[in-house]
C-alpha cells in the first residue's frame, strides 16, 4: 500500500489500473507483483534500488 502511495512510477501504474475500472484489490496485487519482479531483477543483477 505504501508503494502505491509514495513511489511515483508504481503510483501511476496503480492509478492507471483503477481508472481502467479494475477493483482496488486487483490493482494493489498488480503493483505488488511488479515490485517483486523489480526486486528479483535487481538482486539477480546485483544492483541497488535507485
Amino acid at each position: 500500500l505504501v508503494v502505491a502511495r509514495f513511489n511515483p512510477d508504481l503510483k501511476a501504474k496503480y492509478q492507471q489500473l483503477v481508472t481502467a475500472g479494475k477493483p482496488a484489490k486487483i490493482a494493489i496485487t498488480a503493483v505488488m507483483r511488479k515490485l517483486v519482479i523489480t526486486a528479483n531483477a535487481l538482486l539477480k543483477a546485483n544492483r541497488l534500488w535507485q
